[in-house]
C-alpha cells in the first residue's frame, strides 16, 4: 500500500501542473500560437476535465483553427456542467453565424444575453444576426444596449442605422449614419448611407454633400451619382441628367427607373 505522504505529493504534483499547464496553454493564445494553447490545454483537462475556464480556452483556440466540430463539443460540454454560462452559449452562437447559420446563431446567443446583459461582444453579434434574420426591432433594442456599453463603438451605429432603415425610420436612420460617419469619416459606405437617409427625410443638400463626398473618393460609385442627380434635378437639371444617363449606362437601376421621369 502507498503512503499516504506519497498520495499526497501526487495530488499536489497534479493540482501543480494543472495550473502550470493552464497559464502555458494562455499564454500560447494570447501569442497566437493555437495548437500549442490546445496541446497544453489538453494536459490541463487531462488531470481535471470539468475545469471551465480550460474548456472554453481550447474551445476558443480551437475556433481559431478553424476546427468548429471541436469547438463545439467543448462549448457544450460547458453547457452540460453550467447552464448558465454565458460564454459557451456565446461561442456556439459566435461559430453558427461564422457558418451562416444565423437562426441558430441567434438563439444562442440570445441564451448567453440572458445570462450576461452586460457582455458588448454578445449584444452587438446578437443584434447583427437579428438583422440578417429580419427581426429589426428586436436589432434596434440590443445593438441600443450595446451602444450603452460602448458609446465610442462605430459599427453599433452603423448596424443600427440599418435596422432603422428596415423599420421605416429614416430620420433615425440619419441619426445612426451620422454618428457612425463622426466616428469613421473616411469611410464610403458610411456617407453613402447617411446621404440616402438624408435624401429619404427631404434633406436634398446633405444628401448632395455626402454623395459629392463619396464620388471625388472614387468617381465610378454610380448608385450615389444615381442619387445625387435626383436630388440635383430642381437644383440643377442638367447636371441632374448627365449623372443620371452616366449612371445608367454603367449598371445602376435606380438611375435607369428615374431617367425617363426626369430627363424626357
Amino acid at each position: 500500500m502507498k503512503h499516504p505522504n506519497f498520495i499526497i505529493y501526487i495530488f499536489v504534483l497534479g493540482l501543480f501542473s494543472c495550473s502550470s499547464t493552464f497559464e502555458s496553454g494562455e499564454a500560447y493564445y494570447q501569442s497566437g500560437n493555437y495548437e500549442k494553447a490546445v496541446s497544453s490545454l489538453n494536459k490541463t483537462l487531462f488531470f481535471n476535465i470539468t475545469d471551465l475556464k480550460a474548456l472554453h480556452l481550447r474551445a476558443r483556440a480551437y475556433e481559431e483553427l478553424g476546427d468548429y466540430e471541436s469547438s463545439a463539443k467543448d462549448y457544450k460540454t460547458i453547457i452540460r456542467l453550467k447552464p448558465t454560462y454565458a460564454q459557451a452559449h456565446a461561442g456556439l452562437g459566435s461559430l453558427a453565424f461564422k457558418l451562416k447559420d444565423y437562426k441558430t446563431a441567434e438563439k444562442h446567443l440570445l441564451i448567453a444575453s440572458y445570462h450576461d446583459s452586460e457582455d458588448f461582444e454578445i449584444l452587438f453579434l446578437l443584434g447583427r444576426a437579428m438583422i440578417v434574420n429580419e427581426n429589426y426591432k428586436s436589432a434596434e433594442e440590443f445593438l441600443e444596449l450595446a451602444k450603452e456599453l460602448r458609446p465610442k463603438e462605430p459599427m453599433v451605429y452603423y448596424y443600427q442605422g440599418i435596422a432603422r432603415g428596415k423599420l421605416g425610420d429614416p430620420a433615425g436612420t440619419a441619426g445612426a449614419f451620422n454618428m457612425y460617419v463622426t466616428l469613421e469619416p473616411e469611410s464610403l459606405q458610411g456617407l453613402y448611407n447617411r446621404g440616402f437617409a438624408y435624401m429619404t427625410i427631404g434633406m436634398r443638400e446633405w444628401a448632395i454633400e455626402d454623395f459629392d463626398k463619396v464620388l471625388e473618393k472614387n468617381p465610378k460609385h454610380y448608385e450615389a451619382m444615381a442619387r445625387r442627380g435626383v436630388c440635383l434635378t430642381k437644383k440643377n437639371p442638367n447636371k441632374a441628367c448627365s449623372d443620371l444617363n452616366l449612371a445608367a449606362k454603367n449598371g445602376s437601376k435606380y438611375a435607369l427607373e428615374n431617367l425617363a421621369k426626369y430627363c424626357q
